[in-house]
């Protein structure tokens, strides 16, 4: 691990030091670390050619394929930087992203060549198609790779440099490209080798999530960082995910609580032999307590709770197998996100005053580790506000007790859904462009499959529009996961003197009797 400190040189170095080892399972494909270098560096090729450089932008719209791989380290080795566009937006969303990062080559997957159609992108200088392009006008991958010889450009990339770029939506309604660096990266993956038992030459790491997250495309890279054989699913799948862990022995994963409680659901779920499974870790959104009890009979091996953001380059907390004990005298931590891990320093601050609270009392979760973003890409006013004095401000509301991080609500009015971050300003802005919506609320409400969704309070200037034609309406504008599934109307919002509104007040009966509002 320690000549390991920048991304390129993870498939540089399992290449010298394991070049017949499978690094990639897809389906029926599958690729060795020699393999898995020589196309990188083929890429890398294609990309200058292509006008890459240093600190260009690459983009890449698909489901989980391993070409994701072979363009993040292909595009590493000319220092340019990755950007992992959702696939499960709409194509005006899609579009802002790719522009904003002012992309200069786009590989985007078959399934989206009708997205695309949709899309103006000025900055792309070439689009090379995952899959069949048809009569799109652009290459196939294989088609684009044919001219290039593997050979490494082998260009000078420092730490701080940007290796990643992904992209979280933000309280203005637009999403916010979140600069990661080989530094935050190397924290994290360095930090995670022993959090997540990564031991031994035998590793198995399942990657179901999808790789615009970086719980997809983080946690394929904590494996391959040690030299782990990655199999993919190209998207979440439960079914798929019981047949594959004693297919290849697999002996990590991470999969969020929604998706635990999918293959709980799944019959004949708990015949299936995961006596290969060392480490499950799970995150994002917490987990009820009935889908982590099942989850720790089903798979029987070590549960490690993570807690973090994008911005953190995914978790700086986890609760520890040690930990997870329902029903035992610590069952009392299973509400806990856990303790603060590596270089990470937690403070709960008073968002009015900015000083510490004290221990039990709730705050703002501020955290100092390095890794913490460089920045949002051409933000600076909301870098400067996210981060103070070398704080990050996480936006979450929580409380310390005994060194353990708690989470108690939101500071910003994110809903997570899923383990989908949605953030209702982009929700409103979008229902708003409707002509019979002449206000609206959105605020998160529990659902027993989600654990959130949103809900959309709205104030009427047509009397005609009805619940299915405004959810219907929000389907042309947003990803149908940030979608409204229900509407209350009411005759005006509640506000507070400023004009804000009150969105606490809205959300109370919803939440009532429950010791979280977040769910």
């Amino acid at each position: 691990m320690n000549e390991i400190r920048r991304l390129v040189d993870i498939s540089r170095h399992w290449a010298r030091e394991a070049p017949d080892r499978t690094a990639i399972t897809a389906g029926d494909r599958t690729w060795t670390f020699a393999e898995l270098e020589a196309e990188s560096c083929r890429v890398a090729q294609g990309l200058m050619v292509a006008g890459v450089g240093a600190g260009s932008r690459v983009a890449y719209l698909d489901k989980n394929t391993p070409e994701y791989f072979t363009h993040l380290f292909g595009g590493a080795k000319l220092n340019a930087v990755s950007v992992a566009v959702n696939w499960r937006l709409a194509p005006p969303e899609m579009e802002f992203i790719i522009d904003d990062a002012e992309a200069v080559v786009l590989f985007i997957g078959e399934d989206f060549l009708g997205h695309l159609a949709q899309m103006t992108l000025p900055t792309v200088r070439e689009v090379v198609v995952v899959g069949d392009p048809g009569d799109s006008g652009h290459p196939s991958y294989d088609e684009w790779l044919a001219p290039f010889d593997p050979i490494d450009p082998d260009v000078p990339i420092a730490g701080d440099d940007t290796c990643y770029q992904l992209y979280t939506s933000g309280t203005t309604g637009l999403p916010k490209g979140v600069e990661i660096t080989n530094d935050n990266l190397h924290a994290t993956l360095s930090t995670g080798r022993d959090a997540w038992r990564f031991h031994g030459d035998d590793l198995v790491n399942l990657v179901a999530m999808p790789l615009f997250h970086i719980a997809g495309s983080g946690w394929a890279l904590a494996g391959m960082v040690n030299g782990a054989h990655t199999v993919m699913t190209k998207e979440v799948n439960p079914v798929e995910i019981i047949e594959l862990i004693p297919k290849f022995r697999i002996t990590h994963a991470l999969l969020v609580p929604a998706v635990l409680q999918f293959v709980l659901a799944v019959p004949g779920a708990s015949d299936a032999d995961f006596s290969s499974m060392r480490a499950m870790v799970y995150g994002a959104s917490p987990i009820s307590e009935a889908v982590l009890v099942g989850s720790l009979a089903l798979f029987g091996c070590d549960f490690m709770q993570a807690y973090g953001l994008t911005e953190t380059t995914g978790g700086f907390v986890q609760l520890g197998p040690e930990d997870h004990d329902p029903g035992g005298d610590r069952a009392h931590l299973l509400r806990a996100a856990g303790k603060p891990w590596g270089d990470a320093e937690i403070r709960i601050v008073d968002p009015e005053s900015g000083g510490d609270v004290g221990e039990g009392e709730v705050g703002e979760v501020w955290v100092r580790s390095k890794q913490v973003m460089k920045g949002y890409w051409k933000n600076q006013t909301a870098t400067a506000a996210s981060i103070v004095d070398g704080w990050f401000r996480t936006g979450d509301a929580g409380y310390l007790i005994d060194g353990y991080l708690y989470i108690h609500d939101r500071v910003k009015d994110m809903v997570v859904s899923g383990g989908e971050n949605i953030y209702p300003a982009e929700v409103e802005n979008a229902l708003m462009r409707h002509e019979g919506v002449a206000d609206v609320a959105v605020i998160g409400v529990p659902d027993e499959r989600w654990g959130e969704t949103v809900k959309a309070v709205v104030v009427r200037s047509d009397d005609s529009l009805t619940e299915l034609d405004l959810i219907a309406f929000a389907k042309t504008q947003l990803a149908s996961y940030k979608c409204p599934t229900s509407v209350d109307w009411v005759e005006v919002l509640p506000r507070n003197p400023s004009g804000k509104v009150l969105k606490t007040e809205l959300r109370s009966p919803y939440w009532e009797g429950r010791e979280r509002r977040v769910n």
